[in-house]
């Protein structure tokens, strides 16, 4: 019998993760199908014990459920308890068992796909919502030179920071927040856009002597452009989108639900060759895409 999985959200319907579960499906050989499920904004609970009641087997959380999918878990993983959100719902039995793979995503595009490093690295993250909030273990357990978080509200920076003090021993010189206009005369290695200011084609406001030599910029934002990667290539750096951060967490659901890890290559050029985007999306880096 077909298992059944799906991703939650409202909206949905601009989701690829059906795409990318069917090909990973396909080249690993799992029984599965995988929809769109429209939650009502004021029905997630009720959405996810229908699907669960139907048979399904398990769920991705997309916005603005993530932070109500951490509330329904009864069992989290220990991503998703510093997060304070989850993306991935397991089914097992009475109990839903609640996951993060955002950051486990973002480290492998960085590490496997784009072969870059993070270990000893001076790492700057640009925004102090969500997105940021998923990543920041990850990042911190990959143990960088330093860590800082920039906002345009300073006290929101703070507070991630310290949501993950008991961290920081994990970065040799420690974790700091900064306004963006504090920057000025910092140097980074990888520098990390986890706004949204790309999908208004705008970018944080930082300054351009802020990438080092052989920096790499690395927006979230996919499938498009960004003012932010624009930017950082004129100063001379590296630039990747978050396509590949959204497959590899995409991958790491598969395993939590199926215990197969699926290779990732073909659903990335699958997804190139859909947004028509033949070239790989970090120009100059050696990806293994």
């Amino acid at each position: 019998m077909t298992d059944q999985y799906a991703v939650i959200g409202n909206p949905v319907e601009h989701s690829l993760s059906p795409e990318i579960h069917a090909e990973f499906a396909r080249v690993t050989g799992q029984d599965l199908a995988y929809g769109r499920i429209l939650a009502p904004r004021d029905g997630f609970r009720q959405a996810v014990q229908a699907f669960r009641e139907s048979g399904g087997k398990g769920l991705n959380v997309t916005l603005p459920f993530k932070h109500e999918a951490w509330d329904l878990a009864a069992v989290r993983s220990g991503f998703a308890l510093a997060a304070g959100a989850v993306n991935t719902l397991l089914f097992q039995g009475d109990r839903i068992a609640g996951h993060n793979t955002d950051g486990i995503g973002l480290v492998r595009d960085l590490t496997r796909n784009l072969r870059v490093a993070v270990r000893g690295k001076r790492v700057l993250l640009m925004g102090a919502g969500g997105a940021s909030y998923g990543v920041m273990e990850p990042l911190l357990r990959e143990q960088p030179q330093t860590l800082v978080v920039a906002n345009r509200t300073l006290e929101k920076a703070i507070a991630l920071v310290g949501h993950f003090e008991k961290l920081q021993q994990f970065a040799l010189q420690g974790i700091s927040a900064r306004p963006y206009d504090a920057l000025a005369g910092a140097q980074f290695d990888i520098l990390i856009n986890a706004t949204s200011a790309g999908l208004d084609n705008a970018m944080p406001p930082i300054p351009g002597n802020v990438f080092a030599s052989g920096a790499l910029a690395y927006d979230m934002v996919y499938a498009r452009r960004t003012p932010f990667l624009d930017f950082a290539q004129r100063q001379g750096a590296r630039v990747s989108d978050g396509l590949g951060m959204l497959v590899e967490q995409a991958a790491e659901s598969f395993f939590i639900w199926r215990g197969v890890y699926p290779e990732t290559r073909s659903a990335m050029a699958m997804l190139r060759r859909r947004m028509g985007r033949s070239a790989p999306a970090a120009e100059g880096v050696n990806r293994d895409s």
